[in-house]
C-alpha cells in the first residue's frame, strides 16, 4: 500500500511542485450549512480573490462535537485566525441557545487539538463570534451577538489562552469587525473568512484530501465485490515457516468481556430478576419524559375490585421512594406484573418470590402468589405470611408445573382494604454457580466459556453517564437491593442496580477473570444533553470543589475491593455481603472514550495522582477517546505519556476494509510508553449485520494484535448483549431473548482465541505464491505456546475465495509427529450462523494444511516433542 500511496501523491499534477506556483495563496475558511449544519469545516483556495477552488469539495478538516448525537454536533459561522504562538484558532457557534462558542486549534489545518466550550457565566447565547487581537499579539478579544432573549445585545471577552477568560460584558455593536465576507465557491455563495497563507499549507491540505479518500476507498472494501476483485485468482500455495527461536513473551490477559447495561443487557438480561419495575422507581425521565414510562410500567390490575396507585410518604427506604398501595374492594382481585417481554418459566423450576408489604387499615391478611401464562392458567401458587402495620419482607418459594414462555406473576390480597407493596421480586434459583439476588445461568455460561481474562463494567456510556448528575457511583449499588439508588440509563431506559459492584466482583471471581471497574474522570459524557446546566457535553466537569469527594469515593472502592475487614469499613460491608476474602483488584479504568479537553484532563490528572500515591500497584488504565486517529487519540496519548499513565484504553468500530488495510497498527506503537487495552471494536458493515465477513476480518485483527501482544495486553469485544426486540445499537456479539441464547459468528472467533490462548508468540513468515498486495493481505498466521499445558496453538485466517495449500514448518517446536485439534469456522461471507467444526488430525513439523477459501482455523498441537 505505501509504494501506491507515494505514487499517487507524487504523481498528481495539484501536488507537484512546478517552478511557477505561487509562494503564497488565499485560503476561505466556511461551512455550508448542510447536512444540517453537521458538515465541518471547509477551505477553498484562490490566487486572486476571485476565482475560487474548493478544497475536497467541501471536505470535512473538522466538525463540531458538542452536544448530544442527532440533535446537535453543529458548527454554525465559523471564523479562523493566525495567532502569534503559530497556531491557527477556530471559533464557532454550536447552536442559538446555549452561552458557549467551540474552540480549536491547529497547527497546519488539519491536526486539530481537541475542542473546548467555556462556560461563560451570562445568560444569553453566543451567535456570529469574532475574534481579533488586541495588537499586542498576547491577548485576542472574542464578542458575538446575544439574541436569545429576542432582541440583539452585543458581548465580549478576553483571553490570552483560550482556556481562561476575562467575565463576560455587555458590548458596544463598535466591537464588531465585520470578519466574515462572501465568496462564490462552486456556483454557491458562501459566507467565511479569508487568509493569506504560504502554497505550502496549500498544499498540505489538498494532500490530506487525497491520502483520505485513497484510504476511504480501502476502507470501503466489502467481500461483496470479491468476485470482481479477484476474478482470476485460482487455488494458492503458501509456506509457512515458523521461527522457534524468535519467540517475545506477550500478554495472558489479552481475551476478556466488556459488560455494559445497553440493549437491555443487565435488567431483563443477564441479571436474573423476572420482576419488571419491581420496585415502582421508572420515571418519564428515564426515557426523555415518555408519560408512558412511569411508576406502572410493566404492572396491571385484574379487574375494578382493585384499586392501584403510587405514593412515597413512608417508603422502606429513601433511595426508593415509590411504592404501591393496593385499595382491594373485594377479594380476588389483584395485582399482575408483565415481566421483561414475558416471564419465562421452566417446568418443576423453583423460583424464590420475596415482597415488602405493610397493611395500611390494619387489617393483616395475607398474600397469594401464582405463577401464570398469557391466558390466565395459573402454573404455580403459595401464600405468605401475615402482614403486619410495619414493612416486613415476606419471602415463599413457588415450583412451576410446566414450561412457560409469556407468564405473569400475580399478587392476590386476601384481605379487603389497603395494603402497601415494593420490591416485588421473582428469581430462579438456578441461577449461575447458584448465587443469591445472581445472573441467568445460560446467559452467564456463555460467558463463561469464552474463557475471558478480565471483565470490563459496568461501562463505557453509563460509567460516565448522561450529564454530571447521571455519572455511575458504585456505592450506590451495594448492600442491601432496598437501599440502592436507582437512575436513568442513558440508552434510555432504567437500571434498578440489583446487578450492581458486588454481583459484578463474584462474578469474575467466579470465571476466574479480573476485575476492570470503569470510573468517570470527573466529567459525563461529551454527548451529553444540557440536563440543567449552563451547556451541553462535560457540563464543565465536576466543580473542583467537589473533586475531592469524588476521588475518596473512587480511593474508597479501592478498599472495599481488597481491603481488610477489621480495619475498613467499606472492606467490612463487602465481608458483610458474602466475602470476606479480598477481590484481588488491580486494574480501574478512569474516563471512557472522552473528549480531551482541559477539563478532563484537569480532573483525570487529580485521580491519577491520588491513586498512584496511595495504591501504587493499581494499574490505571486512561482513556484516548472514541477512534483510531484524530485529536482526542493524539491528546489522549500526549497526556498518558506526560503523566506516566501505564494503559490506554483505546476505542474503535472499523469497516472490514480497515482491518484488512491496517494490519500493522500496532507494530509501529513504541514499547517505551503506555500499554494499551484495546476496550471496544468491532467490524461494522454498512448495514450492522454480523456474519462471517466481520468475523473472519475481527479474527484477522486478533491475529496482527497477538504479533503486538507485548504492548497490547488487553481486548475486549463491544457491545457484548443484546435483548432482542430491545436493542439499541448493532452488532453485539451474542443475543438473546427470554429461552435462548443466539451467539453470533463473532462470538466463535472471541472463544476460539479465549480458550486456545498463550503466552509466548512465535514470528512466522509466510511466503505466497501470489505477489499482488491485495492477495497477500488476506492470508495470516499466528503461532503461540501456552506454557501451563505445553500446547502450541497455530491461527490460520483466508479471508480470500479460493483455498490455500499451505507446508507449515514447524521445525524447532516440533520433532515428531503429533496428536492435534483442529477448529475451522467457515463459511460465505453473508453466512450469519457458522459454528466451528472440531476433528482430531495429527502434525509433522512439515505439515500439509489446505486452508479453507473464507475460513479461520485453529490448530491447537498438544504438548508436542
Amino acid at each position: 500500500m505505501k509504494w501506491i500511496l507515494l505514487l499517487l501523491l507524487t504523481s498528481s499534477p495539484l501536488l507537484n511542485l512546478f517552478a511557477n506556483e505561487p509562494d503564497s495563496a488565499y485560503i476561505f475558511a466556511y461551512s455550508t450549512g448542510k447536512q444540517d449544519n453537521k458538515a465541518g469545516l471547509h477551505f477553498a483556495w484562490s490566487r486572486d480573490q476571485k476565482t475560487w477552488h474548493a478544497i475536497g469539495p467541501e471536505f470535512a478538516f473538522v466538525k463540531s462535537d458538542y452536544g448530544v448525537w442527532g440533535a446537535e454536533k453543529r458548527m454554525f459561522s465559523p471564523v479562523l485566525t493566525f495567532g502569534a504562538d503559530g497556531y491557527w484558532h477556530a471559533l464557532w457557534s454550536v447552536n442559538d441557545q446555549d452561552p458557549t462558542f467551540a474552540y480549536a486549534k491547529s497547527p497546519d489545518l488539519v491536526r486539530w487539538i481537541p475542542q473546548e466550550y467555556p462556560i461563560l457565566h451570562h445568560r444569553d447565547n453566543c451567535t456570529e463570534v469574532e475574534i481579533q487581537g488586541d495588537g499586542t499579539g498576547k491577548q485576542y478579544i472574542l464578542s458575538w451577538i446575544g439574541n436569545h432573549t429576542g432582541s440583539e445585545k452585543f458581548f465580549s471577552t478576553s483571553t490570552t489562552d483560550f482556556k481562561h477568560y476575562t467575565p463576560v460584558k455587555k458590548a458596544d455593536e463598535g466591537i464588531r469587525i465585520n470578519q466574515r465576507t462572501q465568496a462564490n465557491i462552486a456556483n454557491r455563495t458562501e459566507t467565511g473568512t479569508i487568509h493569506k497563507v504560504s502554497w505550502k499549507l496549500i498544499e498540505g491540505l489538498i494532500k490530506h484530501v487525497q491520502v483520505s479518500k485513497y484510504r476511504n476507498a480501502q476502507h470501503a472494501e466489502l467481500m461483496r465485490d470479491d468476485p470482481t476483485r479477484f476474478r482470476d485468482l485460482h487455488q494458492l500455495e503458501a509456506n509457512i515457516t515458523v521461527q522457534a527461536n524468535e519467540s517475545k513473551a506477550i500478554s495472558d490477559k489479552l481475551i476478556g468481556i466488556f459488560f455494559e447495561d445497553i440493549n437491555y443487557a443487565a435488567d431483563g438480561g443477564i441479571y436474573a430478576e423476572l420482576v419488571q419495575n419491581r420496585g415502582f422507581e421508572y420515571q418519564p425521565t428515564d426515557r426523555k419524559n415518555d408519560p408512558n414510562w412511569h411508576s406502572k410500567t410493566a404492572w396491571k390490575t385484574t379487574n375494578s375490585d382493585v384499586s392501584f396507585a403510587i405514593e412515597t410518604a413512608s417508603p422502606i427506604h429513601e433511595n426508593n421512594k415509590h411504592y404501591a398501595v393496593l385499595t382491594v374492594n373485594k377479594v380476588g382481585a389483584g395485582l399482575q406484573n408483565e415481566g421483561f417481554d414475558g416471564i419465562s418459566l421452566k417446568a418443576n423450576a423453583k423460583y424464590d418470590f420475596s415482597v415488602f408489604a405493610k397493611t395500611i387499615d390494619g387489617k393483616d391478611g395475607r398474600l397469594k402468589i401464582r405463577l401464570l401464562d398469557e391466558h390466565g392458567t395459573i402454573y404455580g401458587e403459595t401464600t405468605t405470611g401475615a402482614l403486619t402495620e410495619n414493612w416486613k419482607k415476606h419471602e415463599a418459594v413457588l415450583v412451576s408445573k410446566g414450561d412457560v414462555s409469556n407468564g405473569r406473576l400475580e399478587i392476590i390480597p386476601q384481605a379487603e382494604g389497603k395494603i402497601a407493596l415494593d420490591m416485588v421480586s421473582l428469581f430462579p434459583q438456578e441461577t449461575f454457580n447458584g448465587r443469591k439476588n445472581g445472573l441467568r445461568r445460560d446467559l452467564a455460561q456463555v460467558l463463561a466459556d469464552i474463557k475471558p481474562r478480565f471483565v470490563r463494567f459496568p461501562g463505557g456510556c453509563v460509567a460516565h453517564g448522561q450529564g454530571i448528575e447521571n455519572i455511575y457511583h458504585w456505592k450506590n449499588t451495594i448492600g442491601p437491593l432496598e437501599a440502592r439508588k436507582p437512575q436513568r440509563n442513558l440508552w434510555g431506559y432504567h437500571q434498578s442496580m440489583g446487578l450492581g459492584y458486588y454481583e459484578y466482583f463474584q462474578f469474575c471471581a467466579d470465571i476466574g477473570a479480573a476485575p476492570m471497574p470503569i470510573v468517570a474522570a470527573g466529567v459525563p459524557c461529551q454527548n451529553s444533553e444540557k440536563c440543567d446546566h449552563p451547556i451541553g457535553g462535560q457540563q464543565g466537569g465536576i466543580p473542583l470543589e467537589d473533586m475531592g469527594a469524588y476521588i475518596q469515593d473512587i480511593l474508597d472502592l479501592i478498599e472495599w475491593a481488597n481491603g481488610d475487614p477489621k480495619t475498613n469499613k467499606w472492606a467490612k460491608m463487602r465481608a458483610d455481603a458474602g466475602h470476606p476474602e479480598p477481590f484481588n483488584l488491580k486494574y480501574i479504568g478512569v474516563g471512557n472514550e472522552d473528549l480531551i479537553s482541559e477539563v478532563f484532563i484537569e480532573r483525570f490528572q487529580m485521580i491519577f495522582d491520588a491513586i498512584k500515591e496511595k495504591y501504587p500497584d493499581i494499574v490505571v488504565i486512561g482513556t484516548s477517546g472514541p477512534w483510531s486517529e484524530g485529536s482526542d487519540y493524539e491528546r489522549g496519548w500526549e497526556v498518558a505519556t506526560e503523566l506516566g499513565v501505564p494503559m490506554i484504553d483505546e476505542h474503535y468500530y472499523q469497516t472490514p476494509g480497515w482491518y484488512i488495510h491496517n494490519q500493522d497498527f500496532y507494530d509501529r506503537y513504541d514499547r517505551s510508553k503506555a500499554k494499551v487495552y484495546v476496550g471496544e471494536y468491532a467490524a461494522h458493515l454498512p448495514n450492522r449485520a454480523t456474519n462471517m465477513e466481520t468475523a473472519l476480518t475481527e479474527a484477522l485483527h486478533l491475529i496482527n494484535i497477538e504479533r503486538n501482544a507485548d504492548v497490547v495486553s488487553m481486548t475486549s469485544y463491544a457491545p457484548l448483549l443484546a435483548k432482542e426486540k430491545r436493542t439499541q445499537w448493532s452488532p453485539d456479539l451474542i443475543y438473546f431473548n427470554n429461552d435462548e441464547i443466539k451467539p453470533t459468528v463473532g462470538y466463535y472467533v472471541q472463544k476460539l482465541f479465549g480458550v486456545h490462548a498463550g503466552n509466548e508468540y512465535f514470528a512466522n513468515h509466510i511466503e505466497l505464491n501470489h505477489t499482488d498486495e491485495a492477495v497477500r493481505k488476506r492470508v495470516a498466521c499466528s503461532v503461540v505456546k501456552d506454557e501451563e499445558s505445553g500446547d502450541i496453538i497455530i491461527r490460520l485466517a483466508n479471508l480470500l475465495p479460493v483455498g490455500v495449500s499451505s507446508k507449515v514448518t514447524l521445525d524447532g517446536l516440533l520433532t515428531e509427529t503429533a496428536k492435534a485439534t483442529k477448529m475451522v469456522l467457515s463459511g460465505q461471507p453473508d453466512a450469519d450462523k457458522a459454528q466451528p467444526a472440531t476433528a482430531e488430525i495429527t502434525v509433522e513439523k512439515d505439515w500439509a494444511y489446505e486452508i479453507p477459501p473464507y475460513s479461520f482455523s485453529v490448530i491447537r498441537v498438544s504438548n508436542p516433542k
